[in-house]
């Protein structure tokens, strides 16, 4: 399976963007998906989730600001990032937890999109 990301690039503070993934290539179903983000010199650090059902979680400093959706028809989860701010800049990793069929499932990471906030 591959995951795809695109979407980030340059924005000014208070400006917003918006993140994409797919999933693709042989793919039984997708249970949660969702974006961490990793800042220079910070820890990664999980900044939404969605479930196959819709329900949502976000990192506390993004909620309000952030919003995680997603098309199970295409595979995609979104994240549409409003109101930015410097100390969102980081590179962003989309994340699926993919079932088999099996009983078993595991999860994937897409590779990162920068996203830099200028003040």
């Amino acid at each position: 399976v591959q995951l795809q990301a695109s979407g980030g690039g340059l924005v000014q503070a208070g400006g917003s963007l918006r993140l994409s993934c797919a999933a693709s290539g042989s793919i039984f179903s997708i249970n949660n998906m969702g974006w961490d983000r990793q800042a220079p010199g910070k820890q990664r650090e999980l900044v939404a989730v969605i479930t196959s059902g819709g329900r949502t979680n976000y990192l506390d400093s993004v909620k309000g600001r952030f919003t995680i959706s997603r098309d199970n028809a295409k595979n995609t989860v979104y994240l549409q990032m409003n109101s930015l701010k410097s100390e969102d800049t980081a590179v962003y990793y989309c994340n699926a937890n993919f079932g088999t069929g099996w009983g078993i499932s595991y999860d994937y990471w897409g590779q990162g999109t920068l996203v830099t906030v200028s003040s």
